[in-house]
């Protein structure tokens, strides 16, 4: 999942900085009117490329957002970029539907910045620094199961027959475990084998 560095169309980026009823407020001379519909495909198309979202559920509906303008000293952000909050509404195709908020930054037409916040759920805390990968969320799970186990990192590579580095990358979310090593990390953490694959974002068969 590479969300950092994505680069934004011109359509996307007139979209997210548009909302002229929200900045103007009625005053003369407001911006020609733009096409946001593109919106919720290009939500819809990030949402998709993090491996734990449930692509039955798609972006419906959006409404007017508030385009700021940053001065930040953040590390691993540009010195100013834009920050939009754009709220909707997501569904499943039938009846459930659930509200949405897609908080973007981005500077010039580079994404630097995307988190989804789905009913109660955050998604895409962009924790990472700019250009590189986010941690899956299935590292923060392990890495507390197997504290609260008392598991130890060499002791989990011994017993999966994997070399330590491959414990410490699933640990810090560079790496998301394949149905083989799920397997595994189940037996050494006593947990259902099932249940280690749906927190690592896994369906029945499939690989990564």
């Amino acid at each position: 999942m590479e969300i950092a560095n994505r680069t934004l169309t011109v359509d996307v980026i007139a979209a997210l900085t548009y909302w002229p009823g929200v900045i103007w407020g009625g005053q003369k001379n407001p911006p020609d009117p733009v096409d946001v519909t593109v919106l919720p495909p290009f939500f819809n198309e990030v949402l998709q490329d993090l491996p734990w979202w449930n692509r039955d559920w798609k972006v419906t509906h959006i409404e007017p957002g508030l385009p700021l303008e940053i001065d930040s000293a953040h590390h691993g952000h540009p010195s100013r970029f834009t920050e939009v909050s754009v709220p909707g509404t997501v569904g499943s195709g039938g009846d459930e539907r659930l509200p949405f908020v897609a908080k973007v930054g981005f500077a010039g037409d580079r994404l630097i910045r995307f988190q989804a916040k789905i009913g109660d759920v955050v998604l895409g805390p962009a924790v990472a620094p700019v250009g590189r990968l986010e941690p899956h969320p299935f590292a923060r799970v392990l890495t507390r199961l197997m504290n609260l186990r008392g598991i130890p990192v060499k002791v989990m590579a011994r017993e999966t027959a994997r070399s330590m580095s491959t414990i410490h990358m699933l640990r810090s979310g560079s790496l998301n475990p394949d149905p083989s090593l799920t397997q595994e990390i189940a037996k050494v953490l006593d947990m259902c084998d099932a249940d280690v694959r749906v927190i690592a974002g896994l369906e029945d068969g499939s690989t990564q």
